[in-house]
């Protein structure tokens, strides 16, 4: 069956992002710039739509369905395309653009990346606005591809002729822990590295490749006693405890200022590039040029 979109509000689309993004109609009207009683007239418009609660009420607050989570990313990505056909690319002015640009970074990178980028947009295009995400680098190439991303910042991605990267800054890792710990004097050797407990983050590729993989390559392993998720967690960790955790040197840069201790891994620990990948259908963009330009002043910051 085939639908009219004439007879569609394209608007609903709009109201649905919000919905989703706040799961609150009272918090959604704000969001969208509407009174509570239009967006709960909205929400009931959009059941009608799509012939779905979308939006159900629990004990701990509105719940998507599951055909509300299957729509999310679609409708986003249509705001998104929408959004950018609205605003000619020719006529870009950061000092004047709305437009938002969508860009993969784990909170590693969103840390020494993010503030320097945000202040430059408080400066030179206080309309302009980012949405970051955190997803595997594997699903980073694909949302390069089916453009729902605009940027990824990552390292070493696999990628077709038609992603393009440029080099942000050089990093390795590096071992840490906290001030007093009884690894913090003398030196890091393989055996006690390995004799110690481990702090890991389980999404980082980094500890992965250029930690756990060495060590493989020698049938040894480490000690892993705990797995986060995030980095945010890890200086916390390694204050509280006697683990250890092995963290960027730009990170760990940081970190000593926080009560922790950095010291060279006990093995080869060779240094990486962080780049910055897009999709070459915006080769010509104006707006991702400029925003890549950002990005990269703002990394030139960070290598020095």
């Amino acid at each position: 069956m085939r639908i009219n979109l004439r007879s569609v509000d394209m608007n609903l689309l709009v109201m649905f992002d919000a919905l989703m993004a706040e799961k609150h109609v009272t918090r959604a009207a704000a969001r969208a710039a509407m009174s509570q009683p239009a967006m709960s007239n909205a929400l009931s418009r959009l059941r009608a739509l799509f012939k779905d609660e979308l939006l159900v009420r629990t004990a701990h607050g509105m719940e998507p369905t599951p055909r509300a989570l299957e729509l999310q990313e679609s409708v986003h990505q249509i705001l998104l395309q929408a959004e950018r056909l609205v605003h000619s690319d020719s006529q870009f002015d950061p000092r004047t653009s709305e437009r938002s640009f969508t860009i993969r970074m784990s909170d590693l990178v969103g840390s020494l990346l993010l503030p320097g980028c945000m202040k430059r947009l408080a400066a030179e295009a206080p309309g302009i606005s980012l949405d970051v995400l955190h997803i595997t680098p594997e699903r980073s190439i694909r949302a390069l591809e089916e453009d729902q991303l605009d940027f990824a910042a990552s390292f070493e991605l696999a990628h077709g002729q038609a992603i393009r990267s440029e080099k942000l800054f050089t990093d390795r890792m590096v071992c840490a822990m906290r001030v007093g710990h009884p690894l913090a004097s003398g030196r890091m050797t393989l055996k006690r590295f390995l004799d110690a407990s481990h702090l890991r983050v389980a999404m980082s590729p980094t500890d992965l490749r250029f930690v756990d993989s060495k060590l493989a390559a020698q049938g040894l392993s480490r000690k892993i006693a705990v797995n986060v998720p995030q980095w945010l967690l890890v200086p916390e960790m390694l204050r509280e405890t006697d683990l250890l955790g092995v963290v960027s040197e730009r990170i760990g840069a940081k970190l000593t200022s926080q009560g922790i201790v950095c010291k060279p891994l006990p093995f080869e620990a060779p240094e990486f590039d962080w780049k910055i990948y897009w999709h070459n259908r915006y080769a010509h963009s104006n707006a991702h040029a400029w925003m890549k330009k950002v990005m990269l002043e703002v990394a030139a910051t960070i290598a020095r």
